[in-house]
């Protein structure tokens, strides 16, 4: 873990403040969410303790990614095999609200933590990519979800809609999150600036060179922190799957935070923090990173109407 030390939080009130937030990359625990959820909690915890006042998970932490997996799926066909395995994936995704819910919302309120959580929900049947989002008092304050699943996503995930697009003013900012391929969507991007957002939150399962770029470029459109956060996934993390075209790394690491105006220096702290992760050959890690908000409208809302 990459930790900044000797930080003074100063109030909201002044010309600017000091926050502290954690990006976490890890693996879910396959198919049980309980575990995950205590996995989760420790990984809470360990942030919390580094002086974080703000985590971001990964998307579909809770509830799993399912990469690789097909389900049984042909065009115009399906087998018992995925049947039975789609089975699983829906009893081990959440209800939103619901006990999981719940659960989550007291881990924020006991660790003093501003929480963004990727999960996957079902409502009835259909069951959406989304991210979840609870105040360091422990209130769960609303979800988002995705608006557009990403290709073959679409077979298994709904379409989220126009009325879980937030942004919450909380004492940290203005927050909100747009999940993996969405940040491709400009107008989408354009309907969180337009609300103001201050600290974007883009859970992803996209652990390409790319991906960066996209971060890079919104960060700088926006005027707003990008955080970025990523599961980092072994083909040991899963179980044998005769589908599975995975030898080693099933999703890579993709960490990142960047700044509005000092952009270039962040990324290259983000360079050298993954190599120093990728030498140490940790799985499941964070970076505990400091925002500097200031009162002062930034060089985009001043110079550029972007919405």
């Amino acid at each position: 873990m990459s930790t900044l030390k000797n930080t003074t939080l100063v109030n909201r009130d002044s010309q600017s403040s000091i926050i502290r937030a954690s990006i976490i990359q890890a693996s879910t625990v396959y198919n049980d969410t309980p575990k995950t959820i205590e996995k989760a909690e420790k990984l809470i915890a360990e942030a919390a303790s580094g002086g974080s006042e703000l985590v971001v998970f990964p998307e579909a932490f809770i509830g799993r990614y399912p990469r690789g997996f097909r389900f049984g799926m042909g065009v115009g066909v399906f087998n018992e095999d995925g049947r039975d395995e789609f089975r699983k994936y829906h009893a081990s995704v959440i209800h939103v609200p619901g006990p999981e819910v719940e659960k989550l919302a007291e881990i924020a309120r006991v660790y003093n933590v501003y929480l963004v959580m990727g999960a996957i929900e079902k409502d009835g049947y259909t069951l959406y990519c989304t991210a979840l989002f609870f105040s360091s008092e422990g209130r769960f304050l609303g979800k988002h979800r995705k608006v557009m699943p990403t290709t073959t996503e679409r077979c298994i995930w709904g379409y989220g809609d126009g009325s879980t697009i937030p942004v919450y003013d909380t004492p940290l900012g203005k927050l909100g999150a747009a999940i993996c391929w969405e940040n491709r969507m400009p107008l989408y991007r354009t309907a969180l600036y337009a609300k103001g957002v201050e600290i974007y939150c883009a859970p992803t399962a996209d652990g390409s060179k790319e991906w960066k770029s996209s971060m890079l470029h919104i960060a700088l459109e926006g005027g707003c922190f990008v955080l970025s956060a990523c599961q980092f996934c072994r083909r040991k993390d899963f179980p044998e799957h005769p589908d599975y075209l995975f030898t080693d790394c099933m999703m890579t690491k993709n960490l990142i935070l960047l700044l509005p105006r000092a952009v270039v220096s962040s990324f290259h702290h983000w360079e050298r923090f993954l190599l120093d992760q990728t030498l140490n050959q940790r799985v499941s890690s964070q970076l505990i990173l400091i925002l500097v908000m200031s009162q002062e409208p930034s060089y985009t809302s001043m110079w550029w109407d972007i919405t």
